[in-house]
């Protein structure tokens, strides 16, 4: 099948998964004894325009059906209506969308990069110091809370001012050359950064330390090695590549699993991330947002799932 016909099959499987995940999320949020008008409400600087409005947009003096009908309309042609604070929910997404898929793709490279090599070193010198360091590593990894593994980090920022605390970007970021503002950034992104690619390293450095020991330990690679083929060969050939394909079906819950991850993360050191932004929404019930917060999440997800696809079937011809 070629590639193109396989991308467009799956964008086709993932719009219903979309479109239930939609009308659970609506329901849910509806049912519940929120107003979602509630704070545009209580809000003085909010007009009474802005309020009829959103009764209208969202078909308020309507049965919930028609409410879901009258609010999936307006999603599809970009409208997510308005916050809590009058701002337009499309405005403040897309204020923190760019923040938050720079933080994750910082993430994912940084775990690949590292946790690969790592997980595979390990395997290839089973037993040694270097695997039992990688064990007792990744299993503190695994068990410290991302919350409290970044609040440690910031009493050190604090204390140390070695890195900035807040902000994707100085104050005086648009006075800077344009390398120095590609250091501002990064500057501040080490934190964050930091925090999410530990707790990830632990988990796909042990994983694929398993998958590889797993496979080196197969029959068809033993004969391999004892028919007198290189070991560096049989190992690159054929234990790498069959150890990394159930790495690569991981990697799109991974990308959607860092939006939910990254939130407390971005909470505590106030980067301007959509994670944070939906927390916050939360917490004032502001509905719209969170709606759409959850459908961004969902296609993050499913976004996820189609490149982890394309990159098993580019590592892996035999998938259909």
């Amino acid at each position: 099948m070629p590639i193109w016909t396989y991308i467009f099959k799956r964008i086709l499987q993932s719009i219903p998964i979309l479109i239930l995940v939609s009308i659970i999320s609506f329901f849910l949020i509806r049912l519940s004894p929120v107003d979602p008008l509630a704070e545009l409400r209580l809000n003085p600087a909010v007009s009474k325009q802005v309020i009829e409005h959103e009764t209208k947009r969202l078909g308020l003096d309507k049965p919930i059906i028609v409410q879901y009908v009258y609010w999936a309309k307006n999603f599809v042609k970009g409208d997510m209506g308005t916050t809590t604070t009058g701002e337009s929910v499309s405005s403040k997404i897309k204020e923190r969308m760019l923040n938050t898929l720079l933080l994750s793709l910082c993430v994912i490279f940084c775990t690949w990069l590292l946790g690969m090599p790592i997980g595979i070193i390990a395997a290839l010198n089973y037993r040694s110091t270097f695997d039992r360091l990688l064990t007792l590593f990744s299993s503190a990894g695994m068990a410290i809370p991302s919350f409290f593994f970044a609040v440690l980090l910031l009493i050190f920022a604090q204390k140390t001012g070695w890195f900035p605390i807040g902000g994707l970007t100085s104050a005086n970021f648009y006075t800077l050359t344009a390398f120095h503002k590609i250091l501002d950034i990064i500057h501040h992104l080490f934190l964050p950064v930091f925090v999410l690619t530990t707790l990830s390293l632990a988990s796909l450095s042990r994983q694929m330390r398993a998958n590889l020991l797993d496979v080196m330990d197969s029959d068809y690679v033993k004969y391999a090695i004892s028919k007198g083929l290189n070991k560096n060969y049989v190992i690159i050939k054929h234990g790498i590549r069959n150890a990394i394909n159930p790495l690569v079906t991981m990697l799109g819950f991974e990308f959607a699993g860092l939006l939910s991850g990254a939130a407390l993360t971005e909470f505590v050191f106030q980067y301007p991330g959509l994670g944070r932004l939906i927390l916050e929404a939360v917490l004032k019930s502001d509905i719209n947002l969170v709606m759409a917060g959850l459908m961004i999440g969902s296609i993050m997800l499913v976004v996820g799932n189609i490149i982890s696809d394309i990159l098993l079937k580019i590592v892996d011809p035999r998938v259909k």
